[in-house]
């Protein structure tokens, strides 16, 4: 059933500094928030664990992370990441960017589909951060062989959004 895939959910950027790249893409492209993942008021994201589910390099600590909204297409997911390991952006000629989320309605079904395509997941799935973990709901990273990260997502039962949000996230439709 490989068309299970509903569309893309958010694209993911590595940002310096959230509210900085915040403020940048409100006044060039009319953004809004949708919610933060993770404020600089919540411990930051780390360990083992992060690091294995996320494929962060050791250290690396996930310090805010916020999703918005510009127009009405796929949401991009920012990072605030403080890692000994980080580099430069990516240019225009190099290859990949940070990751894709592809909603999925069967979350089994979709990670056979990938691996029987040549992924490999990061691991099992697990649940998904604040905003986006109602009942039923699940994430799992994959990478393609040329190292790029793919996340996989069901949210069956909607997001949930904090009283500061000023726009609904786009949802792919059937």
């Amino acid at each position: 059933m490989k068309n299970n895939v509903k569309g893309i959910n958010h694209v993911g950027l590595t940002v310096p500094n959230i509210d900085q790249a915040t403020e940048f893409f409100k006044n060039a492209f009319g953004a809004k928030i949708a919610y933060d993942g993770l404020s600089y008021d919540d411990d930051p994201r780390q360990g083992s664990e992060v690091e294995r589910m996320l494929g962060l390099s050791q250290g690396s600590k996930i310090i805010k992370q916020r999703m918005i909204v510009i127009g009405n297409s796929a949401n991009i997911e920012m990072f605030e990441i403080k890692s000994n390991s980080q580099s430069e952006p990516l240019r225009l000629e190099d290859l990949g960017f940070n990751h894709i989320s592809l909603f999925v309605e069967n979350m089994d079904q979709a990670i056979n589909d990938a691996v029987e395509a040549g992924a490999m997941p990061l691991s099992e799935k697990h649940d998904n951060s604040k905003y986006e973990d109602s009942t039923n709901s699940s994430s799992v990273y994959l990478k393609t062989s040329w190292k790029l990260l793919i996340e996989l997502q069901s949210i069956p039962n909607g997001y949930y959004y904090p009283k500061y949000s000023e726009q609904d996230v786009f949802i792919p439709k059937d």
